[in-house]
């Protein structure tokens, strides 16, 4: 239910197949009630990074409504399609689980790193053990 949502949104990520299989299987994964909040967010993106040396980024986001007063987009950069599964997907996760989280704390980490590290951990997706700190 979750891919057909964002049918449109993952089609832009055809370009780079790696990339788009990784996202739909880590938003398959995780749990309903992440799934289900994203869906019923209509400001809620997920985009291809769009940068252009010399240039700069452009990004579009939904607006902030009177209802809404804060929109999530989550960025991914094309060169997750030539990563290894496991960082692809942990990095998709991390940046799901900030989107989820609101860019804030989960439960006692109040680090919104660290929480978003753990609650992408909690769904499955772990920081790889290469880019732990020790």
């Amino acid at each position: 239910m979750i891919l057909s949502k964002f049918a449109e949104q993952l089609h832009a990520f055809s370009a780079h197949p790696h990339l788009q299989s990784r996202l739909c299987v880590v938003l398959t994964a995780l749990p309903e009630v992440v799934q289900r909040d994203f869906m019923d967010d209509h400001s809620f993106r997920i985009t291809l990074e769009d940068f252009t040396p010399g240039q700069g980024w452009k990004l579009f986001m939904a607006c902030p409504t009177p209802t809404a007063m804060m929109t999530r987009c989550v960025v991914l950069r094309r060169k997750l399609n030539d990563t290894s599964l496991q960082f692809t997907d942990y990095v998709i996760a991390h940046e799901l689980a900030h989107a989820y989280l609101r860019n804030g704390g989960w439960g006692e980490i109040t680090d919104i790193e660290l929480a978003a590290d753990a609650l992408a951990a909690s769904w499955g997706f772990e920081r790889p053990a290469s880019w732990r700190k020790s």
